[in-house]
């Protein structure tokens, strides 16, 4: 096979937040391309939106389904290898379950699922129909957390015992949602965003972060969850102490009532010998802290020679020179280019490296939504420790 990937898109229309983006990251190594959507479920929004994309109009579909069954129909050699879905969480799982039973792989937005036991249902899917799917956690997609994963993982800061995550943004400081903000009116509501507010839209990249850096997994945790503006139906701001299944010890924030704060995601994990420390609003720059020496900055692109060589992952997740900063938007498309090789390398009958399999997939779906679960669980209970149930 030599040719670019065929993408569909659920959602994503003129009016959305998100579409854009991934189309740009989806685009961005010239490995897909978008031929097809179901954009809104708005009628004329979703005819304006593709034809303003250049999508051919027998292509534009008023319904998820009628792109998953026309779609379908189609020649090998024209019809949609995968589809993209970035509608709000209600409407992830139907499409996502329609999309691999008519034999095509997914990318989706995280949550995975509106609820647990829909997430379930999709790994069995996913293992069922051998089609992959992809969950953009983007914040995994930087090389510099690549590189703490794999520093971590060689032990150059000894077993680690303390993870500090914290996720604190500042835009539901009001009550938005009632002010003619969409976005804050569906991830306030719990008929569309679920049973968590701040904790299941940030605080599961929290969750995920401090798992795929140190390759180690909640055990338990203990949650408080608030709800601080008046009028809120969901959580906005949250603290939940952690245990890991190594023995470490944590700590995760997620809070969209921090004023004055953007998406200042930091991670730092502290090892016997010393520590890491990430944050996602310099993300070219990886301070390591080893005890009796000098904090070092290690920063994208550049050839360090051993021992501060730069991962595979890393070097694999650098697309520009040293100096330049690798933002968001390379981040997002880092997830799509490891999907698509690994997509094109199983159509092509090929083995994918680890690195093209370096990509968020089902199982940290299904955990991201256990994680939801028992936050909520821990925070509305009376035990101090919830064990961490999947």
């Amino acid at each position: 096979m030599n040719r670019k990937l065929r993408m569909g898109m659920v959602g994503g229309g003129k009016d959305a937040f998100i579409g854009a983006v991934h189309r740009i990251a989806a685009n961005m190594d010239g490995l897909v391309e978008l031929v097809c959507g179901a954009f809104s479920i708005n009628p004329e929004i979703a005819q304006e939106s593709g034809k303003a994309l250049f999508i051919p109009e027998n292509r534009i579909y008023l319904t998820y389904e009628e792109m998953m069954e026309k779609e379908r129909l189609l020649p090998e050699d024209e019809r949609m290898d995968f589809v993209t879905i970035v509608t709000p969480n209600f409407v992830h799982y139907a499409p996502a379950k329609l999309a691999l039973e008519s034999g095509f792989h997914v990318v989706i937005e995280k949550p995975m699922t509106f609820t647990l036991e829909e997430a379930k249902e999709l790994k069995a899917i996913v293992e069922r129909t051998g089609k992959l799917l992809c969950l953009t956690h983007t914040y995994s997609g930087y090389p510099m957390v690549k590189q703490a994963k794999a520093m971590i993982k060689d032990g150059v800061i000894g077993k680690v015992r303390k993870i500090v995550v914290e996720y604190p943004q500042g835009w539901l400081s009001r009550l938005s949602e009632r002010e003619g903000n969409a976005q804050a009116a569906w991830r306030t509501d719990p008929k569309k965003s679920g049973k968590s507010g701040s904790m299941g839209d940030i605080g599961t990249h929290a969750a995920h972060l401090a798992e795929y850096v140190t390759g180690l997994q909640i055990s338990e945790l203990c949650a408080d969850l608030s709800t601080l503006v008046e009028g809120r139906m969901l959580d906005d701001d949250g603290n939940v102490l952690l245990r890991f299944d190594n023995g470490a010890r944590g700590v995760l924030i997620a809070s969209q009532i921090s004023a004055g704060e953007e998406n200042a995601l930091r991670i730092r994990v502290y090892g016997e010998k010393g520590g890491i420390d990430w944050a996602q609003e310099d993300p070219n720059n990886l301070i390591l802290k080893l005890l009796d020496q000098p904090r070092q900055y290690i920063r994208t692109g550049n050839g360090y020679q051993a021992p501060y060589t730069l991962s595979s992952f890393a070097t694999h997740n650098t697309r520009i020179p040293s100096g330049h900063p690798e933002g968001l938007l390379e981040a997002f498309g880092n997830i799509y280019r490891n999907f698509a090789l690994t997509v094109s390398a199983k159509l092509n009958g090929e083995t994918p490296t680890p690195e093209m399999l370096d990509f968020p997939q089902v199982d940290e779906g299904v955990r991201g939504m256990a994680f939801i679960d028992n936050v909520v669980a821990s925070s509305e209970g009376a035990e101090k420790w919830t064990k961490f149930v999947v």
